[in-house]
C-alpha cells in the first residue's frame, strides 16, 4: 500500500486514469535510503530549494546556496547542510524547531536533473560537524524520509556562471558584508558585532541605493 500518496492525490489520480502509472513510478523511484548516485548528484550541487512549515501551517519555500559540495550526506539516511549567516529572520530554521518536516529540491539546470528529499530535521548548535562547514552558524541534518528523482522534462537549461562572492570557502578569506547591513535604517538594529560594517565598507546608504545596487546584481 502506499505510503506517499493520500486521498485527494488517489481522487486526482482517479479522474485522470493514472492511478497505475502512478504506483509503478512510486515501485520505480522512490527509495527509503540514499543511493552512492544520490550521494554523487547531491555532494556536487552548490544550491537547492528548502521547504519547511511554520507555526501557522504556511509552508516556506527558501532558496539555500554555497560553494560546490556545501551539503554533505552523512550517511544512507542523513543529509547535512549549514545555515550561513542571513537577514537575521531565521525562518527555516525556526519552522524546522517548529515543525521538523522538510523537503529539498536539488537540480542542475545544466544537464538538466533533479532529485527530490523528504525528511526530518534537527538543529544543534553544538554538531560535531559544525567546524567542518566555513562560517556555518548552525548545522542542520535531516533524517531522509524518502528520495526520488523527478523527470527533467520541463527543467528550463541554464549556465552556472560562478559562485557567488558571498558563498564561504574552506581555506578561503572570509566572504565580504552585504550590502543591506549598510541601509541607514537598519543600523540601530544590526546585531552588536556588526554595527562598524558600515564603515569598514564606505558608510552608510539609504534603501534606494541599495535597491539600484540589487538591479545592478551588486546588492
Amino acid at each position: 500500500m502506499s505510503v506517499i500518496y493520500g486521498d485527494r492525490h488517489r481522487a486526482l489520480q482517479q479522474s485522470f486514469d493514472t492511478s497505475r502509472l502512478a504506483d509503478r513510478i512510486e515501485e520505480a523511484i522512490v527509495r527509503p535510503d540514499i543511493s552512492r548516485d544520490h550521494q554523487a548528484f547531491i555532494e556536487s550541487r552548490d544550491m537547492f530549494f528548502l521547504t519547511t512549515v511554520d507555526h501557522r501551517g504556511y509552508p516556506t519555500c527558501s532558496y539555500k546556496g554555497g560553494a560546490p559540495g556545501f551539503v554533505r550526506v552523512v550517511d544512507s539516511k542523513t543529509i547535512a547542510f549549514p545555515s550561513y549567516n542571513g537577514n537575521g529572520m531565521f525562518l527555516s530554521m525556526g519552522n524546522i524547531l517548529t515543525s521538523a518536516k522538510v523537503g529539498m529540491l536539488f537540480i542542475d539546470f545544466e544537464t538538466p536533473h533533479r532529485v527530490r528529499v523528504h525528511g526530518v530535521a534537527g538543529i544543534d548548535r553544538n554538531d560535531p560537524l559544525l567546524p567542518d562547514f566555513p562560517g556555518a552558524e548552525l548545522l542542520v541534518r535531516v533524517a531522509v524520509t524518502e528520495i526520488f528523482i523527478n523527470c527533467p522534462r520541463y527543467v528550463h537549461k541554464y549556465q552556472r556562471v560562478q559562485t557567488s562572492k558571498y558563498a564561504p570557502q574552506a581555506g578561503r578569506e572570509a566572504p565580504p558584508p552585504p550590502q543591506w547591513k549598510r541601509i541607514d535604517a537598519m543600523q540601530d538594529v544590526l546585531p552588536e558585532r556588526e554595527q562598524d560594517i558600515a564603515k569598514e565598507m564606505g558608510g552608510t546608504i539609504t534603501f534606494d541605493e541599495y535597491q539600484a545596487l540589487v538591479t545592478k546584481g551588486e546588492g
